[in-house]
């Protein structure tokens, strides 16, 4: 019986087969996010709120595709089923736990 993915397996997933969607988004949110705190300050110019946006945007994106690129080597090195074990170790494995 196959067990079910857990969130962390369903969730990578999901990055692997959406990077440029995942990449837009979290670039959105952080966007809107950054906007929001920049017009809660007082003090700043329009253009320089708008400014400091683009700037925290720009970076959480650089962040995300880094997070991108790391996903997608884990996924060529690994394939979907994790860390592969060779026939040896899965043989030492096997003989260990006979009583």
């Amino acid at each position: 019986m196959a067990e079910a993915p857990s969130k962390i397996e369903s969730m990578r997933k999901w990055v692997v087969e959406h990077k440029l969607r995942a990449v837009g988004c979290l670039w959105l949110t952080g966007i809107s996010s950054s906007i929001a705190y920049n017009w809660s300050r007082p003090n700043m110019k329009p253009s320089v709120k708008i400014i400091h946006a683009r700037l925290h945007a720009q970076a959480l994106t650089l962040a995300a595709l880094v997070g991108s690129a790391c996903v997608e080597y884990y996924d060529n090195k690994y394939g979907s089923s994790g860390p592969k074990v060779d026939k040896y170790t899965s043989q030492y494995l096997a003989h260990s736990h006979k009583d």
